[in-house]
C-alpha cells in the first residue's frame, strides 16, 4: 500500500486541469500519487492486492456514467468486508441525488467540489481519513463485543448458545453438500470431587488448560464449545461416526492421559465419550443423541466412548493416580 513508506492516493481522472489541480496537493502532503485515467483502470487498482491507502474519483471519469460500473467500482473497494478497506472521495460538480445516496449508504467517505481551492483539498481529505479511521475502529469494536458474547468467557472456546446456532448453519451444509457431520460430546469424570478437593480457581485453570488441548487436536475447521460447567461439545464438519470415534480416543489419549499442573499439584483426569451422527438432521435431535451416548459412557466407566445407537463398552476398571508429591494420597480414581 506504500512506495518509499508513502502512502499511495490514486487520482482517477481523465481531465488535465483536474489532474494538475490535485496532483500538486496530493504531493505536498507527503503521498504518492496513482493516476489512472478510465474506471476500468480504477476498477483494478482498487481490486489489487495492494489497494490505495486513498482513492480520489472523478465523476466524470470515462465509465463513471454507467451506475453499473459505479457500483463494480464500489463493491471492489468494499474487498467483501462490511467496511471498504480505504476511504473513497468523489471529485464532482453537483451533489447529485445517486452520489448523496452513495454517501448517506458509506459507501463513499467525502464529496469534494470540482472548484475547491488548494487550500480546501487536503483539509476534506483529512476528514474523509479520520472519518474512515473512526468507522473502522467502530466496526472493529463492534465485531469485538460480537465475538466476546459468542465465547465462553472463562475457556474462550463457543459457549453453549453460539455452538447450537454454528451447528445449525453447518447442518444446512450438510443437508446442502450431502456432506456428513458428528458430534463429540465430553464430560470430565467426577469433576466435583476435583472441585471440593482444590477450589474453583484451580479448577477453572483445569477446563482451560482442557479446551486448549482439546483445540489443538482438531482440524482448523472443527468446532469446540463448553456445553456445560465440565462438559465440552465438538463438532466435525465432514466426519462420519467412525472418525469421530478415532477422534475422540486421541482426545483420551492426548488430552487426559498426560497430567495436568496447578496449584503446585501434577494430577490427571479423565473423561467419557458421547458420539452422534447428524445425517441432516436437526441439531437439537443429534446433539441429545450425543448426550445419551454420553450417559451411556458414564454408566460403563470411566474414560468411556460410546457411539449412540451402539451396545455400551465393556465396563472399565477404575485406575488411580497420585500427585508427584502427595505420598499415598488418592487425588483421583
Amino acid at each position: 500500500m506504500s512506495t518509499h513508506s508513502k502512502p499511495v492516493y490514486m487520482l482517477a481522472s481523465h481531465d488535465p486541469a483536474l489532474l494538475a489541480s490535485f496532483e500538486p496537493v496530493l504531493v505536498a502532503s507527503g503521498a504518492a500519487v496513482q493516476i489512472v485515467l478510465s474506471a476500468e483502470a480504477a476498477l483494478a487498482a482498487m481490486a489489487a492486492p495492494q489497494p490505495p491507502a486513498l482513492a480520489l474519483l472523478d465523476a466524470n471519469l470515462p465509465g463513471m456514467e454507467s451506475r453499473v460500473t459505479v457500483d463494480r467500482l464500489l463493491a471492489a473497494a468494499r474487498a467483501d468486508a462490511d467496511i471498504h478497506p480505504f476511504p473513497i472521495v468523489l471529485i464532482s460538480d453537483t451533489v447529485s441525488p445517486q452520489w448523496l445516496e452513495r454517501l448517506n449508504e458509506e459507501l463513499i467517505d467525502d464529496l469534494i467540489p470540482r472548484t475547491a481551492g488548494f487550500d480546501m483539498v487536503p483539509v476534506r481529505i483529512g476528514a474523509a481519513l479520520r472519518h474512515h479511521r473512526r468507522v473502522r475502529e467502530l466496526g472493529q469494536l463492534r465485531e469485538a463485543a460480537v465475538l466476546n458474547v459468542q465465547m465462553d468467557r472463562l475457556t474462550g472456546v463457543y459457549n453453549r448458545e453460539s455452538m447450537l446456532a454454528v451447528l445449525f448453519r453447518e447442518t444446512d451444509r450438510v443437508q446442502r453438500m450431502k456432506t456428513s457431520l458428528s458430534l463429540i460430546l465430553f464430560d470430565i469424570d467426577d469433576f466435583a470431587h476435583w472441585n471440593s478437593r482444590l477450589g474453583a480457581d484451580a479448577c477453572d485453570d483445569l477446563l482451560c488448560q482442557v479446551a486448549g488441548r482439546a483445540a489443538r487436536v482438531l482440524r482448523s475447521y472443527d468446532l469446540i464449545g463448553r456445553a456445560g460447567n465440565d462438559e465440552f461439545l465438538i463438532a466435525l464438519p465432514g466426519a462420519a461416526g467412525v472418525h469421530a470415534a478415532m477422534l475422540a480416543e486421541r482426545l483420551r489419549l492426548e488430552v487426559f492421559c498426560l497430567p495436568f499442573h496447578v496449584i503446585g499439584e501434577s494430577i490427571r483426569l479423565s473423561a467419557c465419550f458421547g458420539i452422534a451422527s447428524s445425517q441432516g438432521r436437526s441439531p437439537v435431535v443429534v446433539l441429545r443423541e450425543a448426550e445419551q451416548a454420553l450417559h451411556t459412557a458414564q454408566a460403563t466407566g470411566p474414560e468411556s466412548i460410546q457411539c449412540f445407537g451402539e451396545s455400551p463398552q465393556p465396563e472399565a476398571t477404575p485406575v488411580t493416580f497420585f500427585s508427584l508429591d502427595s505420598g499415598n494420597e488418592l487425588l483421583a480414581w
